[in-house]
């Protein structure tokens, strides 16, 4: 359990995710922070009366300030416009942008020792707009993106092999968009590759629908975005920072030659631990996904190029 963890952005991700820090009791004190008046105050009383219920002690606290924040060990960033069916990641990103720079700048004001796990999208641009504004080191500053993406292929193996998720190896790279990269070759059922057990174009199809995971949800939604999967895998690279778990997760990290690139975030495997980001694993990669986490890298690097900081 570390001290305090703010969550800025009351939405519907930002507002689950903070509920489920305080259920695992991850920090003493969980700030809940947004710009609407009475909307962090009021979800973080609701949630706090929930505790005698779920049997948890962590204080949920609502602001639309960054006093209450101050000291806070980790922030988790989910503040920023929603995407609506017909809506790129891109899309959001100006807007965001300055959202995310706004935010940045208390964070480094008020909690200048914080990791930040930025969860608003489009996601591998937003990190560098916090790593930019903040000046904080590449160590503590990370994206959610892997951790999300990966969680969606493996339901959708578990579904497709009527096989536990929990027996499901897996892990997506890349930017958290269209161009993500499933490393098929590194997937596997309890250690069995996965091309024994599933047909190529079934695998091929799954792939597919994961690149899409976050469109078909805004599909149906129609009027919000995901919030139960992001806030969870968000959620999950906090509680393998706050108990020092060591755990190697697909995080978009700011990457200095590893994979042969450098200067931006791109999700790779990552090891988590008490100081944030601890090392980036690379691992050799077939000439077709080296191919298309390059393809990806410059999908992120486009948008980078239109922001004005």
């Amino acid at each position: 359990m570390v001290n305090k963890i703010t969550v800025v952005g009351a939405g519907n991700v930002g507002a689950t995710a903070a509920q489920r820090l305080a259920e695992k009791e991850l920090a003493r004190t969980v700030v809940l922070v947004d710009v609407v008046e009475g909307i962090p105050q009021g979800k973080g009383l609701d949630q706090w009366q929930s505790a005698p219920i779920e049997g948890f002690d962590s204080r949920l606290i609502g602001t639309n300030g960054y006093e209450e924040t101050a000291g806070s060990d980790i922030v988790v960033i989910t503040a920023g416009i929603a995407r609506k069916p017909g809506m790129s990641r891109d899309d959001l990103l100006n807007t965001n942008a300055g959202i995310v720079k706004q935010v940045s700048e208390q964070i480094k004001k008020t909690s200048p020792n914080a990791i930040i796990i930025m969860v608003s999208n489009p996601l591998d641009v937003m990190s560098w707009v916090a790593k930019q504004v903040t000046g904080f080191p590449r160590e503590r500053v990370l994206g959610m993106a892997g951790v999300l993406d990966t969680a969606r292929y493996r339901a959708f193996l578990a579904e497709a092999m009527d096989v536990s998720t929990r027996d499901i190896q897996a892990m997506v790279l890349g930017g958290h968009g269209d161009t993500m990269v499933p490393l098929v070759s590194y997937t596997s059922v309890s250690g069995i590759p996965v091309r024994q057990l599933l047909a190529a174009d079934k695998l091929k199809a799954i792939v597919e629908r994961t690149r899409g995971g976050g469109a078909e949800i805004v599909g149906l939604l129609k009027t919000g975005s995901a919030y139960y999967a992001p806030s969870a895998a968000a959620v999950q690279m906090c509680e393998a920072i706050v108990l020092d778990q060591k755990r190697i997760l697909p995080c978009a990290a700011w990457l200095e030659g590893e994979y042969g690139m450098s200067g931006l975030f791109l999700g790779v495997p990552c090891k988590l631990g008490r100081k944030g980001l601890e090392q980036i694993i690379e691992v050799e990669l077939t000439p077709d996904e080296k191919a298309a986490l390059e393809k990806s890298a410059e999908a992120v690097r486009e948008p980078m190029g239109a922001i004005k900081l």
